[in-house]
């Protein structure tokens, strides 16, 4: 599934790319006068081999939730079972993804891709399994969120003392995203929205950030949900011991995520690589998504065209990642939750971004001089 999904990737269209770019000189408004949104267009273009693109919507966001053996080193506040715990909430539709959805009038669905406590013993009864012969087909229903039980294995192995996952189960989750986004896809979705779940799950970001971009491991690692000082210092040292220990190979995208990433960064690996095949854009969260894109990029390089940079996360390794990437963010809130409502507040721009071109008269239609 995975050669077939990056044999399917392919280069943006540049014929449907100039055909944006001289629409956009038709329009009335003055050339360039809407910046970084006719340059998105125009990618847009180009993804979709069309002038104008298919407008983004209906949106989906998929929310792949798993936990870190690395939680164990104490890099995190925060229990691990809270993982398990939003997932409820996510399903109840308490979080602030739920209400951000809500207001984009976008689908959620959750996925349990690894997460260590049994979710039919905590709060969720009744979860919908996915089947890896015959999924369940879904359903795009914004006033109900969904679960899919796709579980790898429950939680991955502390990456400070072993390598987090082997590569049979990093493949696993990278073609459970793949999964996910045809799912959606053949759903109706016009755009998929990346989420994310997991306590302690910015350690093993930043050390894919790291090893993907080369950078020192500090220049990688934030604070995630708010460590202190000395917790902090230890993150850092955690991160960088893991690197020195497994010695990623930037390369090698499978053994990068199998040595040091987590279940979900390595199943939203695979839904833009899904997306990115199905020549769906994708729009990237914060600094969980980013780690996860470096890793689709270093898989198929093509990629990229995918991909849309919802925000600036305020983790530093996220700034670092989108550079490596050549990504501008849409917007820069100051935003650290992760869940997807980064992405989902960026939706609109995106939507604005395409509709013009369906929608904006010409000089000639309008009857209005040009300059």
């Amino acid at each position: 599934m995975l050669e077939t999904t990056i044999a399917a990737i392919r280069p943006a269209d540049e014929t449907a790319m100039a055909a944006a770019r001289e629409l956009h000189g038709r329009l009335t408004k003055p050339a360039g006068s809407l910046g970084a949104l006719e340059d998105l267009s125009v990618r847009l273009a180009g993804l979709a081999g069309a002038c104008p693109p298919p407008l983004p919507g209906p949106a989906a966001v998929a929310i792949f939730a798993g936990d870190h053996g690395v939680h164990a080193q104490g890099v995190s506040p925060w229990p691990q079972e809270v993982t398990a715990q939003m997932i409820g909430n996510f399903l109840a539709g308490g979080a602030v993804v739920n209400a951000f959805a809500r207001q984009a009038g976008a689908s959620v669905t959750v996925v349990d891709v690894g997460v260590a406590t049994p979710l039919s013993a905590g709060p969720v009864p009744d979860p919908t399994v996915l089947d890896a012969a015959a999924p369940a087909p879904a359903v795009l229903d914004p006033a109900v969120p969904r679960l899919v039980v796709a579980s790898v294995r429950r939680g991955t192995r502390d990456l400070a003392v072993t390598a987090a996952l082997t590569r049979d189960e990093a493949l696993a989750a990278v073609q459970t995203g793949i999964r996910i986004a045809d799912e959606l896809i053949d759903a109706g979705a016009r755009i998929l929205l990346t989420g994310d779940m997991g306590i302690g799950n910015t350690t093993p970001a930043a050390a894919l950030i790291a090893a993907f971009t080369g950078v020192d491991a500090l220049d990688a690692t934030g604070r995630g949900t708010g460590v202190d000082d000395p917790t902090y210092a230890h993150k850092v040292g955690v991160v960088r011991a893991a690197l020195a220990r497994h010695a990623p190979d930037p390369t090698d995208p499978l053994g990068v995520l199998a040595a040091v990433g987590g279940l979900e960064h390595a199943a939203l690996a695979g839904l833009i690589l899904g997306a990115a095949a199905r020549r769906t854009p994708v729009l990237l969260d914060g600094v969980i998504a980013v780690s996860a894109a470096l890793a689709a990029a270093a898989f198929a390089p093509d990629a990229v065209g995918a991909m849309v940079a919802g925000h600036r996360s305020a983790e530093p390794g996220a700034t670092v990642a989108l550079r490596h990437l050549g990504l501008e963010p849409l917007v820069d809130l100051g935003l650290r939750l992760g869940e997807g409502t980064g992405a989902l507040l960026a939706l609109p721009v995106v939507t604005g971004a395409v509709r013009v071109l369906h929608e904006v008269a010409t000089f000639d239609s309008a009857g209005v001089a040009e300059k």
